[in-house]
């Protein structure tokens, strides 16, 4: 049935739409406005509960529009591609854009933050999927390639370090469930550094031994996760698997970054006789010297003067920093200026108090400032295109502490696109 022949008011039209457009309920609900509930509230249009107010209705009848209008308007919305990849716990695309660069078509996108997704769709003009514990693996297309930075609180230094036993290290399990129904030609995984020590590295043990099909011994009863994944974990995988930590500063970023990244290729599909190392090359550092400066913006620029800091906070981390220094200890603010050769890492806190990188002002006579969200995304390798305004600041400050640097990225999915080709036409 046409939507011109259904009442705008039914739930048979909304559900249309929805369907139409390739959007869950909740990201359905996100586009839309709605508040933590939404989801429910879409469920409740759609069944026939209740029916949406006029306002909405006219929201709804715009959204195809709404979304097309996205996709011209975002710097990096991509048609086609030579290959295929689906974008896993996006954040907002850092890992994405390396690989659309390198001819790659981003054909599925999962991120749960509502924030995030608002970055992502101005950027890309797709919007991402939501919780991708929710969705079964069957309704995701087929791809080439599986991209996946998985959350990483649970294993990191500033988390509680819980991995499996925290519900967010169990999402590596959702990577396993979509590998073992899609076999993709190849993935990219990226964590912490921490992961590689977490529990006495025996939590990437778990994880390698799953990716490469060893996993014998592993009680999913144990397993916070759902049971389309408990299932999977019956199936094995075949993957030839690597890793490697790499930092940021080492490829021309003033940022001591370090990540693990996880790489594999499916030897059911390239071979098990391929010696993988003939292919694919981990990435060299650049080691070109790097400023602090290149990433700084001119402050003046701005009409007012919102990144510095107020003297209540500035009190604050000096008095912190004292009785840090007084127990022996070096925690506290840092302080960075344009000859500093890098900053330290920055995280998703950065919007709280800015206090692992902060900007001296001293020549100015003013307190230390926090990054502009333009430096933050040069601190994390992202092109000056990139639109940095579409949701608040202190969002945009998660979203940047939260992504990877894309310039290491950059170099990765150079190597990994490369030894795929080759692999594809060796005889």
């Amino acid at each position: 049935m046409s939507d011109a022949l259904v009442d705008c008011t039914s739930g048979q039209y909304i559900q249309n739409v929805r369907e139409k457009l390739g959007l869950g309920r909740t990201e359905f609900a996100n586009l839309l406005g709605l508040n933590s509930t939404g989801e429910r509230t879409v469920r409740g249009w759609e069944t026939g509960e209740h029916k949406p107010t006029v306002r909405k209705i006219n929201d709804i009848k715009a959204l195809e529009s709404f979304l097309k209008e996205q996709q011209t308007n975002a710097p990096f919305y991509c048609e086609k591609g030579e290959f295929t990849f689906i974008d896993l716990f996006a954040g907002i695309g850092g890992i994405r854009l390396p690989f659309q660069n390198e001819g790659g078509k981003c054909v599925f996108t999962s991120e749960w933050d509502k924030f995030a997704q608002k970055t992502y769709l101005a950027n890309y003009g797709d919007m991402p999927h939501g919780d991708i514990t929710k969705i079964p693996s069957k309704q995701i297309p087929n791809h080439d390639v599986l991209l996946g930075g998985f959350p990483c609180q649970a294993f990191s230094q500033a988390g509680l370090k819980q991995g499996f036993n925290d519900t967010r290290g169990t999402l590596f399990f959702d990577i396993q469930r979509i590998l073992v129904e899609k076999r993709p030609k190849a993935f990219l995984l990226e964590n912490v550094k921490q992961l590689r020590g977490h529990d006495k590295g025996r939590t990437l043990n778990t994880i390698l031994s799953i990716l490469t099909g060893c996993n014998a011994n592993i009680d999913v009863e144990d397993l916070s996760i759902n049971d389309e994944a408990k299932m999977a974990l019956s199936e094995k995988l075949n993957y030839h698997v690597e890793y490697k930590v790499l930092r940021a500063a080492d490829f021309g970023i003033p940022q001591n970054r370090e990540r693990i990244y996880i790489v594999g290729f499916d030897k059911d599909y390239f071979g098990s006789d391929v010696k993988f190392s003939d292919f694919f090359e981990w990435p060299e550092p650049t080691c070109q010297p790097t400023r602090v400066g290149d990433i700084l913006e001119d402050i003046n620029t701005y009409d007012e003067d919102k990144f510095t800091i107020s003297d209540k906070l500035w009190s604050g981390h000096q008095k912190r920093k004292e009785e840090h220094k007084q127990k022996g200890n070096g925690f506290g603010y840092s302080l960075f200026d344009e000859e500093s050769e890098y900053t330290n890492t920055i995280s998703a806190r950065y919007y709280k108090d800015g206090s692992e990188i902060l900007i001296d002002q001293t020549s100015l006579n003013k307190n230390p400032r926090k990054l502009t969200p333009r430096e933050c995304a040069r601190l994390q390798g992202f092109p000056e295109e990139f639109i940095v305004d579409a949701v608040s600041q202190g969002q945009i400050y998660k979203q940047f502490g939260n992504s990877v640097c894309m310039t290491v990225v950059k170099e990765l999915a150079k190597n990994l696109v490369k030894a795929i080709r080759k692999l594809e036409t060796r005889y």
